[in-house]
């Protein structure tokens, strides 16, 4: 009689279920699901990676879904408790099964192998430096771990969802908390990283570069990872101080984003990149309309003389290979400049400001952002008001039918040709109508959208130094309680100029910027405004030579 061995086994089959907080629908041909706000799913996968987990539905469909958009509610895990005493025992007793002892120590392996992988789900190692988030959902960067905690949540959605993004406005503060590590800095070794600041026509202003620094954001091309599983735009991004393209995904832009936010927020606003979103990311318009977005995000970052000249943006344009991308990425990430310690690398060569002169640029500035911040947005709001106006046809087309309405029968040959020409006319001056924006209020809409993102950064840059300002105040009684010395205060005044000239600066190149900007926009805007009406003109007065004079 040959021996048996019982292997005990206890089964726990469990899952992990989560519910919907938003809808979602799924992209076509992109493996993913389409949900509804509070429905319950099964996770099946939650290693996917790059913000996205697999589920599956009630009705038993699987797919891709944001993670963003669920909240795990159950988590059980598939475990099986084998009784290995009892299997060893009994092959011990028969030490001559050595072969059988073997092929069952590999199949158990196998199966406590396999059984890990249905519990924790497949992992994928495809890129890891890069796809720990996703380029349209979840980005953790600098948002999430510990300052989640300290910052608020942001909406950062495209026109079809919705993305809450957990965000710190100052990621360098979760290093430098307040303007007391910078003011209280005694001895400060500038070195590499100056950024010196010069006496200009219009006052304090950067070292510009000689050679201003541009690039060209084009040629995105769509490409898949996973096994096809995820796919993303990748876009090429050409400097004109190398003419060597290099290749960039959303994520890229957005953690080059974050970098900039935690080094310079505290010294000089970083505008937002083009909102995020989930669907429709695939469709030409909108990678069209993503791409030019882009372009100017990078054409205001590169005409920035502090931004363009920093290590991190020049990586981000000037890499060579990925093992440098690498090393940058890692080299950039483990920054200790960050913050209001970015104001020890500020060397103005210029006299000390007096507190009292500090804290009146201080209001002029920070009103004048106010005002323009509401100047912008009356602005963007006439222009949709306009562009609304000029996309609805009815007048138009009310017109032409009334002119037609008047034709009259073949004794009046003449006059009815005259009118059916008019109202042809007019249709025609309708679509040239409502295609009109394109070609020029566009342009001036877009900018102005970006003045308000960058108008929107201002009001926390300025009041690092409204916190600033309190600390120097509060000197003479902390001098008189002996927390700190008659040194320390003449310390922070002095640093505290250093700050006013750097917001003086900033101000100043926000200005030239501003009258560049718009003096070239209007410009073109009156140009192509002069041949849409010089158009309309000739249409109509080719259709007024189709009536015989009386």
């Amino acid at each position: 009689m040959k021996n048996t061995i019982t292997v005990l086994c206890y089964p726990y089959v469990c899952c992990v279920q989560a519910q919907v907080l938003y809808d979602f629908t799924a992209e076509p041909g992109n493996n993913e699901l389409t949900v509804q706000e509070g429905e319950i799913l099964t996770l099946t996968n939650q290693n996917v990676g790059s913000g996205w987990v697999e589920a599956r539905n009630s009705r038993g469909n699987v797919g891709l879904v944001p993670e963003d958009y669920i909240e795990v509610k159950t988590i059980l895990i598939i475990s099986f408790v084998f009784d290995f005493t009892s299997l060893f025992r009994a092959y011990c007793m028969k030490l001559e099964n050595c072969v059988g002892l073997f092929l069952s120590i590999i199949l158990l392996l196998s199966v406590m192998v396999i059984l890990c992988h249905m519990a924790v789900g497949s992992v994928y190692s495809f890129d890891e430096e890069w796809d720990d988030d996703s380029d349209d959902g979840k980005s953790t960067g600098g948002y999430g771990g510990s300052q989640a905690d300290e910052g608020g949540t942001m909406q950062r959605g495209g026109a079809h969802s919705t993305m809450k993004l957990s965000l710190n406005k100052f990621p360098g503060f979760s290093k430098t908390p307040n303007p007391e590590v910078y003011l209280l800095t005694k001895h400060i070794s500038k070195g590499d990283d100056r950024l010196p600041i010069y006496t200009g026509e219009v006052g304090p202003v950067w070292l510009y570069p000689q050679i201003q620094l541009d690039c060209v954001v084009a040629d995105p091309k769509k490409g898949s990872k996973m096994y096809g599983l995820k796919s993303y735009i990748e876009y090429q991004i050409t400097p004109n101080t190398t003419n060597r393209p290099v290749n960039h995904r959303y994520k890229h832009f957005d953690w080059l984003y974050e970098r900039l936010v935690e080094k310079f927020a505290c010294a000089l606003p970083i505008p937002c990149l083009p909102d995020k979103q989930v669907t429709g990311r695939f469709e030409e318009e909108f990678i069209k309309m993503r791409m030019e977005r882009l372009q100017g995000w990078m054409s205001r970052m590169c005409r920035h003389p502090v931004i363009s000249n920093s290590d991190v943006f020049q990586l981000f344009l000037n890499y060579r290979d990925e093992k440098e991308w690498k090393l940058g990425k890692r080299k950039a990430e483990k920054d200790e400049i960050v913050g209001v310690k970015i104001f020890s690398n500020i060397d103005p060569e210029l006299p000390e400001l007096d507190p009292a002169q500090v804290e009146q640029k201080y209001e002029m500035y920070s009103q004048f952002t106010r005002s323009m911040d509401n100047s912008v947005k009356e602005l963007l709001t006439v222009g949709h008001l306009h562009w609304k106006r000029c996309t609805g046809r009815e007048t138009f087309h009310q017109f032409s039918t009334l002119v037609h309405t008047q034709v009259g029968n073949w004794r009046e040959y003449t006059l009815t040709e005259a009118l059916t020409a008019t109202g042809k006319t007019y249709e025609e001056i309708a679509e040239i109508v409502a295609g009109q924006p394109k070609k020029d209020l566009h342009f001036l809409m877009e900018t102005t959208h970006e003045y308000k993102g960058l108008l929107g950064c201002f009001p926390d840059t300025i009041a690092v130094h409204k916190a600033a300002i309190d600390k120097v105040k509060e000197a003479d009684h902390l001098v008189v309680m002996n927390k700190i010395s008659q040194q320390d205060k003449l310390i922070m005044e002095k640093n505290l100029s250093t700050m006013s000239y750097a917001l003086q600066a900033e101000m100043n190149h926000f200005h030239s910027n501003r009258i560049y900007d718009y003096n070239r926009l209007v410009q073109f805007y009156l140009e192509e405004q002069v041949k849409f009406y010089e158009t309309i003109a000739e249409k109509l007065k080719k259709a007024l030579g189709q009536y015989t004079t009386m």
